[in-house]
């Protein structure tokens, strides 16, 4: 590995470690507590984030879910729950840090629901396992990951609940291409090898994002953070 990979490696995980200190922090100063509205979370963990960090800026949308809106997707924007007793709930933050994207994501559980901590844990285990899956194979394409991602959740006995199962981070703004959702995600119709090299000859680095669902409990749980790295 170049210099200058080496540096931007090192840059997109300082990023990822920022956003783990703030996921801590969450927890650690009972923000995520029963009785409050997602949208009251948000704005403190917003507040949070200015606070610590001087984030102001995030490179998509925030998500906090809990109850039932786990079983919910991304690109969804369900009506705002008030967070149970007995809940579960997760967090996708996409925090830039100094012009570096960070994308992590958490389950959280309030209570001792044995199925909600059995899917806490599954979707950690789930990430785990699909990173090792990633490494083993060096042509692996984004078809064959998001495959993949779909045969850990059943064989955990869950289903997936994403349309996609990543997608690209780096310098912000990341890669794209115009009107396409496809090419540079972990998604079922891209072929493309996620170990090429960028437009610009650059390694691509690469989020992994776990999303189980259980349809007859209305239950959701989510881990997501970098995978190439």
């Amino acid at each position: 590995m170049t210099a200058v990979e080496e540096a931007r490696a090192k840059e997109l995980l300082e990023a990822q470690k920022k956003a783990e200190a703030l996921f801590h922090e969450v927890e650690a100063r009972g923000l995520i507590r029963p009785g409050i509205s997602e949208s009251i979370l948000n704005a403190d963990i917003y507040a949070l984030a200015k606070e610590m960090y001087g984030i102001t800026t995030y490179w998509h949308k925030r998500i906090v879910r809990a109850g039932r809106n786990t079983l919910l997707p991304y690109a969804e924007n369900p009506p705002d729950l008030v967070i149970g007793a007995d809940d579960i709930l997760f967090l996708d933050l996409g925090p830039v840090f100094e012009d570096w994207e960070a994308d992590f994501g958490r389950t959280f559980v309030l209570g001792s629901d044995p199925l909600k901590l059995r899917l806490q844990r599954d979707v950690g285990q789930a990430f785990a396992d699909g990173k090792r899956f990633f490494n083993e194979t060096p042509e692996i394409t984004s078809s064959e990951l998001f495959r993949h991602a779909l045969t850990l959740a059943e064989k955990s006995g869950w289903e997936f609940g994403g349309r996609i199962a990543g997608h690209l981070i780096g310098q912000f703004p990341h890669e794209k291409i115009a009107e396409d959702k496809v090419t540079l995600y972990v998604h079922p119709l891209s072929h493309l090898p996620m170990r090429s090299l960028d437009e610009a000859g650059r390694k691509r680095h690469w989020i992994l994002e776990i999303h189980f669902i259980d349809r007859e409990h209305e239950i959701g749980g989510f881990f997501e953070e970098l995978l190439t790295i």
